[in-house]
C-alpha cells in the first residue's frame, strides 16, 4: 500500500469543487470543500463518525450543537459523532478546507463540482467499502 502523501496546503487551496474526495482508507477518509461567499454545507449529524476540519483560507463559521465558532485560515475543529453541525462561510472569499471523517462517509473518488451537485448525489454518495487501495 502507498498511502497519501502530497501537499494539503496546496490541494486544499487550489481546489474549487465544492467536494471532492482524495483518499479512501478503512477507518478514514480525506476530502477537500470549497465554499463560495455565503454558501453552507448544510446542517448535518454524523452518528457514528467523527469528523476533523482545517481551515486553509477564508473565514466562516463552524456551529456544533447550537454553538458557532469562528474559524479562519489555520485553524482546525473536531466535531464528536452525534454532534449537528453546519460549516458556513461567512467572508468574502472562497473558504478552504479539508475534513478527515473516521469511518468515510463517502465513496471514494466522489467529486461534487457544487453544492446541488452535492444534494443531488447525496442519497448515491455514502461510503460503499471501497477503498483508495
Amino acid at each position: 500500500m502507498k498511502g497519501y502523501v502530497d501537499n494539503i496546503e496546496t490541494r486544499t487551496v487550489e481546489n474549487e469543487d465544492f467536494r471532492r474526495v482524495l483518499y479512501t482508507g478503512k477507518h478514514l477518509q480525506l476530502v477537500l470543500m470549497t465554499l463560495k461567499p455565503g454558501e453552507e454545507i448544510g446542517e448535518e449529524v454524523h452518528e457514528d463518525r467523527d469528523q476533523f476540519f482545517r481551515i486553509e483560507e477564508g473565514h466562516g463559521e463552524i456551529r456544533i450543537d447550537g454553538t458557532a465558532n469562528v474559524v479562519e485560515g489555520d485553524f482546525a475543529v473536531i466535531v464528536p459523532a452525534g454532534a449537528r453541525h453546519n460549516v458556513v462561510n461567512t467572508g468574502k472569499n472562497p473558504l478552504r478546507l479539508y475534513t478527515l471523517y473516521g469511518p468515510p462517509e463517502h465513496k471514494d473518488g466522489v467529486v461534487h463540482k457544487d453544492k446541488a451537485q452535492a444534494e443531488r448525489d447525496h442519497d448515491s454518495d455514502h461510503f460503499d467499502g471501497r477503498t483508495t487501495e
